[in-house]
């Protein structure tokens, strides 16, 4: 599992004089914003080949995944309708210095951020962005943001294990004909039944490198400072299975996937302050 860096920086807890703890939580904003890639647009979790933004995991009003955005709804009336999604399917770590802006123009107190996926998604390994590069856009992206909006606070969700959906999907004709017809993931999905060296140390490689972007993600959180936060390799380290996956591509998370992908990040990130 990914290691738990910046978590820390979230959730101390003290004892106050009486015995009672007392977490160290994080006030609801009044506006929040999703970024990133398909994923947080909650992209095939309701219709063939579309965004739903309803259930994104993030920023979406359907009950059924309970995305933070509800579950801080119900802690705070302010946030009510000012949920915000700037995350566009197909977008890499390039990308986010430009979602940022939007959600700095926006005033979004809080933005989830879940990108990356399709910096290892590519046609070969050489197109992978290089771990490198990957740290130096979300450095940019988090600098740009705490120097515009110095009290917003960010949650990092870890990148889902992309092998993880080769091993539970590889035995599934459908799920095997999508990744093919659809030239999906190719750098991990590429020859699923294959068991050739090639291909098994080209998906330990691949992994590696989803692995890595984890870790730079958790570091570079851990340097934007107490307002940012990760869910500690909770989404990577879930064991997803096919009902998680949208059965449109067998790639992205359906609703059950998009709840899971709320759940580990919420109950992993801030610890937020109940006015009530």
């Amino acid at each position: 599992m990914i290691g738990r860096l910046g978590s820390v920086l979230a959730a101390v807890v003290v004892l106050s004089p009486t015995g009672t703890a007392q977490a160290s939580a994080q006030p609801v904003p009044e506006i929040m914003a999703a970024l990133g890639d398909s994923i947080s647009t909650g992209f095939n979790a309701c219709g063939w080949y579309v965004s739903c933004t309803s259930r994104s995991w993030s920023a979406g009003d359907n009950k059924q995944v309970t995305s933070h955005y509800l579950r801080l709804s119900t802690l705070s009336g302010t946030l009510q309708k000012h949920n915000l999604n700037f995350a566009v399917p197909g977008s890499t770590s390039a990308d986010l210095l430009g979602q940022v802006k939007k959600a700095i123009e926006a005033k979004a107190g809080y933005v989830t951020i879940l990108v990356g996926a399709q910096d290892a998604c590519v046609r070969t390994e050489q197109a992978m962005t290089s771990v490198q590069t990957y740290r130096q856009r979300l450095d940019a992206a988090l600098a740009e943001l705490r120097a515009a909006m110095p009290a917003a606070r960010v949650l990092f969700s870890s990148i889902p294990d992309l092998r993880r959906l080769w091993q539970v999907g590889k035995g599934n004709p459908l799920a095997r004909t999508f990744w093919t017809a659809g030239r999906i993931c190719q750098t991990m999905l590429a020859r699923p039944t294959s068991t050739k060296a090639a291909d098994t140390e080209r998906r330990a490689r691949v992994r590696a490198r989803v692995m890595a972007y984890n870790r730079e993600a958790a570091e570079a959180c851990a340097a934007f400072g107490p307002g940012c936060d990760t869910d500690g390799g909770a989404v990577f380290a879930f064991p997803f299975t096919l009902d998680h996956v949208s059965k449109w591509d067998y790639f992205h998370p359906n609703t059950a996937g998009q709840r899971i992908i709320a759940e580990q990040t919420f109950e992993n990130g801030f610890e937020w302050i109940d006015p009530r």
